[in-house]
C-alpha cells in the first residue's frame, strides 16, 4: 500500500493567501502533496485574475517541490451547492464546479470535489422535495464526472459531513450515493474520508469507516480529535494524549480495507484567537513529525 503525506490548504486561508508564502511553508514541512482549496482562488473571480494566480501557483509548486494532487471546496464554500433548493442556483453552482475543475486541471490535479450537497430544512422536511432535489444533485454530480473525464481527471471525490442535511451520515448512505452517481458516470465518484467525520450517533468511531470505505478513498483528511467530535486538532503530544486518532490504527484499517494507494492530507483548524493563531506552522510541523514515524513518502 502506497501512502503519501500532504496537506489541505485550508490552513492558509486569510493567513497566508500568497502562493509564494504558503508554498514555502509546505516545502519547509517536507510535504510533496497538496490539496488546493477553492477559498484561495474562487472560480467566481475574473478570468484574468485566475490566470495570473494559476501561473504563480504553478511556479510556487515547482520552486518548493510539491504537486497539486487534488482540488476541493473549503470553509467559505460550505454551502448548498448542487442540492440548493433553487434550480437556478444549482445551475450556477454546477458551472462553478466546472470552473473549479478547470483550475485544478491547470494545476495538474487528478481528483477534485467537495461535500455532496446541503439540503435546506424546508427541503429535508418535505419528502417529495427531498427526493426531487437529491435526484438533481445526483444528475449534477454525474455531469461533473463526465466533464472531469474530458479534462483529464481520474476521479471525483465527496466528503461525508456532519448532519443528515449534508448527506452520507452512515457508511450505507455513503455507498448509496456512490452507487447512484456511478450508475452513469464519466470518471468514478469516490470518497474523501476524514478521520473526524463519523457523524451518525450509531457510527461515531472513524475506524469502521476506514475499514469499509478506505479502498475507495483516494484522499483521507487527517486531524486529531475526540471520539464523536471533529476538532481538527494537530497531532502534538498534548492532543495525541487525549485524542482518538492513532496513526498505526489508521494505517492498519486502510490496509485491511484493500486500499492500494491514498493521500493522507492534514486538515488542521486554528481559530483566530491569541492561543491558536500563532501556532499554525508549529502545529503542522509537529503533526508532520508524528506521522513521519509511520509514512515516509
Amino acid at each position: 500500500m502506497k501512502l503519501t503525506l500532504g496537506v489541505n490548504c485550508g490552513f492558509a486561508i486569510n493567513r497566508y493567501p500568497e502562493p509564494e508564502v504558503w508554498g514555502q511553508i509546505v516545502g519547509d514541512l517536507g510535504l510533496r502533496s497538496v490539496q488546493f482549496v477553492a477559498d484561495l482562488l474562487n472560480p467566481f473571480l475574473p478570468d484574468d485574475y485566475i490566470a495570473s494566480q494559476v501561473t504563480r501557483l504553478r511556479e510556487s509548486a515547482a520552486r518548493n517541490g510539491f504537486t497539486y494532487d487534488s482540488i476541493f471546496s473549503s470553509a467559505f464554500t460550505r454551502v448548498n451547492h448542487l442540492t440548493h433548493p433553487d434550480p437556478e442556483a444549482r445551475v450556477i453552482w454546477l458551472n462553478w464546479f466546472k470552473r473549479l475543475l478547470d483550475i485544478g486541471a491547470r494545476l495538474g490535479a487528478k481528483t477534485g470535489g467537495a461535500h455532496f450537497g446541503i439540503l435546506s430544512f424546508d427541503t429535508i422536511n418535505d419528502p417529495d422535495k427531498r427526493k426531487r432535489v437529491t435526484e438533481a444533485g445526483v444528475r449534477g454530480w454525474q455531469e461533473l464526472t463526465r466533464y472531469a473525464r474530458d479534462i483529464g481527471y481520474d476521479a471525483l471525490i465527496f466528503e461525508p459531513m456532519s448532519v443528515p442535511r449534508e448527506f452520507a451520515n452512515t457508511v450505507a448512505e455513503t455507498r448509496e450515493i456512490l452507487d447512484m452517481v456511478n450508475a452513469d458516470s464519466g470518471v468514478p465518484l469516490k470518497v474523501c474520508l476524514d478521520v473526524g467525520h463519523a457523524p451518525h450517533p450509531d457510527e461515531r468511531d472513524p475506524y469502521p469507516w476506514l475499514l469499509a470505505l478506505g479502498a475507495v478513498s483516494p484522499v483521507v483528511h487527517l486531524q486529531q480529535t475526540a471520539l464523536g467530535r471533529s476538532m481538527h486538532w494537530p497531532f502534538t503530544p498534548e492532543y495525541n494524549a487525549q485524542g482518538h486518532v492513532k496513526a498505526e490504527r489508521v494505517i492498519d484499517c486502510l490496509k485491511q480495507s484493500g486500499c492500494e494507494e491514498t493521500l493522507l492530507h492534514f486538515e488542521l483548524s486554528h481559530r483566530e484567537h491569541w492561543d491558536t493563531d500563532y501556532r499554525v506552522i508549529e502545529d503542522h510541523r509537529a503533526s508532520v513529525d508524528y506521522w513521519r514515524g509511520f509514512v515516509t513518502d
